[in-house]
């Protein structure tokens, strides 16, 4: 099992949040999400300033297996998109939870957060599930 970094929040959507400082977040897919999805070969990206709900589709992810929808885990206003997704998007692949985070949000209510999962409960999660 991948080792899910403690101070990242989970949804069972497979999106991570990690939270920053001045109210941002940023999130990305999950090393499970990742694998599930294998080789990726196209993120899309929203725009800085446009604003998602929580559970709201905010971009998608296309490998060679699929393309996957993005939720944003929690409501807020996009203040920043890995640019480095558009000309290497397998960085997801290579580092999923760091080099490979999708956008940073500026968000509207922090207290969403809490309503995510923990590293141990996602971990919990991913066991649960049907392979």
């Amino acid at each position: 099992m991948a080792n899910y970094p403690k101070d990242f929040r989970y949804s069972k959507d497979h999106e991570w949040v990690h939270p920053q400082t001045g109210g941002k977040a940023r999130v990305g897919i999950t090393e499970f999400a990742q694998r599930q999805l294998g080789d990726i070969v196209f993120v899309e990206l929203p725009k800085v300033g446009d604003k998602f709900e929580a559970n709201r589709p905010f971009g998608s992810v296309e490998s060679v297996k699929a393309v996957s929808e993005l939720y944003a885990p929690a409501a807020g206003t996009v203040s920043a998109i890995n640019d480095g997704l558009n000309d290497e998007p397998e960085l997801i692949n290579t580092d999923a939870h760091y080099d490979g985070w999708i956008i940073e949000l500026k968000l509207t209510k922090a207290a969403e957060l809490d309503t995510l999962l923990s590293a141990d409960e996602y971990e919990a999660y991913l066991a649960e599930e049907p392979a």
